[in-house]
């Protein structure tokens, strides 16, 4: 066992012990990476309930919501009533460097959040869209979805800005001034027109057999949906991060570019999440509209799944 340090009060143990297979990184590597772009991802955390996926030595990574009973007093929580399990989750708030510190020493490794604050959940920050590229094709093929968005988002008066997963795809980030169920309504039709531009590279399909090889473009991260943060590092060989790339750049970039090792010195002095973000914008009425006249992805795969349930019953 490594003899413990300390960070702005925090206690730092077991630092040279590996992150996890295929990580290449230690949990040191993770508790300074996290500690040196700390005030590019606090902002992207800060008064947002905090789920983290978590990898202890020799177990499986887990995503933990509610806070541990051990939770030091001066880590901000807050209650928030899961309508699914029916109970009380009491999420961590992570506003400062001695929080995010205390979640890296447990080993927190990913840090996702909803898209909106603790205190107004119905008034998300962003519309997003999660394009996640078909199985075996290359990281181009994504990059082509992302700029289907961005002409479809260009064609309705709005902008946005992109980032890596961290995984395989692309997160597509725009900022709104919008209730939660006219933003849910809106990235459905935003992902509908950018299928219409080019319906043989992507597919809104929800249902993964039925994407045929196509860029999934995934619209489903509304109302309490999570999505992995800024600057957050993932549970991937080489510890990737997820990290923002100008539109210009798409072209140059894979996923693999941007890791806990290679992150701190790409950004320099820089925090170009903020610089790429534009101002919140008012959607359009046609958007929101048409949104609202399409059905919500994950019901319609439920009510799919128990149907083809149904007929291989029906068939056996």
């Amino acid at each position: 066992m490594g003899a413990a340090e300390e960070r702005d009060g925090v206690a730092l143990t077991n630092l040279d012990q590996p992150l996890f297979a295929d990580a290449g990184a230690t949990k040191r590597d993770l508790v300074d990476y996290l500690d040196a772009v700390r005030d590019r991802v606090l902002p992207g955390l800060a008064g947002r309930p905090l789920s983290v996926v978590r990898v202890l030595r020799g177990q499986d990574p887990f995503m933990q919501k509610n806070l541990p009973k051990y939770t030091p007093d001066w880590v901000r929580s807050v209650e928030v009533w899961a309508e699914a399990s029916r109970r009380s989750i009491r999420y961590a708030l992570c506003d400062d460097r001695r929080t995010l510190l205390w979640f890296a020493n447990q080993r927190a490794i990913e840090y996702h959040v909803p898209l909106h604050d603790a205190e107004e959940r119905r008034k998300p920050h962003h519309m997003v869209l999660d394009l996640d590229p078909p199985e075996g094709e290359d990281f181009g093929h994504v990059v082509a979805a992302a700029r289907l968005v961005r002409r479809a988002l260009a064609d309705c008066g709005l902008s946005g800005a992109v980032k890596t997963s961290g995984a395989k795809g692309l997160h597509v980030f725009v900022p709104i001034d919008a209730t939660d169920d006219d933003a849910a309504a809106a990235t459905r039709a935003l992902a509908a027109r950018a299928e219409r531009l080019d319906p043989d590279l992507a597919t809104t399909a929800y249902i993964r057999d039925e994407r045929g090889g196509k860029v999934f473009l995934d619209s489903t991260r509304a109302y309490g949906a999570t999505v992995v943060a800024a600057y957050s590092p993932r549970i991937r060989p080489g510890t990737p991060v997820s990290f923002p790339v100008s539109w210009d750049d798409l072209d140059d970039v894979t996923p693999r570019d941007f890791t806990v090792h290679t992150a701190p010195g790409l950004l320099a002095s820089r925090d170009p999440w903020a610089e790429e973000l534009p101002a919140p914008q008012r959607l359009p009425a046609d958007l929101v509209e048409e949104g609202h006249t399409i059905p919500v992805a994950r019901v319609v795969a439920m009510h799919e799944g128990k149907r083809r349930k149904r007929a291989a019953q029906q068939e056996g």
